[in-house]
């Protein structure tokens, strides 16, 4: 008994020497910014400098997991997704209620929304940015629905699949038209 205790006293120091020694080694290279406090006087931070590459312990180009060429990743802008469909997103479902919106992982997670004019139906949708390119197989949208029952609770119903449709045609003809117009201006 007392082997396999002093065993894994062993293994947990050793991961715990490994692991500060990681750390201690990923801080090595820090360098102060002396541009910092000038940076902070005006009242703005940018990460990447305009022209300068993204800093990175991989290397100037960073790693790539999910693929992806290095110019698609230089124009990215901090957001992982096609930000045409991303805005036009946002902007399709504005009168909603937001619960979570996650630009690197491309997912839009409303809450619910109750109609006005129909207050025994609400409506939740999750839209999903699937490509950085703007395509209409690009965007995908979950649409929920419940219904207030006699008693007051809310009871999840079947959707109309043309519903889902519906929005996601409204997002990409938005996404077009920011496109266009930023096409346009520049």
């Amino acid at each position: 008994m007392s082997r396999l205790f002093e065993f894994r006293h062993r293994a947990r120091s050793l991961i715990c020497i490994v692991g500060t020694a990681l750390l201690l080694s990923a801080c090595g290279g820090l360098q102060g910014d002396e541009s910092y406090p000038e940076r902070q006087r005006q009242n703005r931070y940018d990460p990447v400098p305009s022209g300068d590459e993204r800093e990175s312990i991989f290397g100037p180009g960073g790693i790539g997991i999910f693929g992806g060429d290095e110019e698609t990743a230089k124009g990215s802008g901090g957001i992982g997704v096609n930000s045409f469909l991303w805005r036009a997103t946002l902007d399709t479902l504005a009168f909603m209620p937001l619960a979570s919106a996650d630009p690197f992982g491309g997912v839009i997670i409303t809450d619910w929304f109750q109609s006005p004019n129909q207050p025994d139906e609400r409506f939740k949708l999750t839209v999903y940015i699937l490509d950085r390119r703007l395509r209409a197989d690009g965007i995908k949208v979950s649409v929920f629905r419940q219904e207030r029952d006699a008693s007051g609770v809310w009871q999840d119903v079947v959707t109309n699949p043309q519903t889902a449709v519906q929005v996601e045609n409204a997002i990409l003809t938005r996404a077009r038209q920011l496109r266009i117009d930023a096409t346009e201006a520049g």
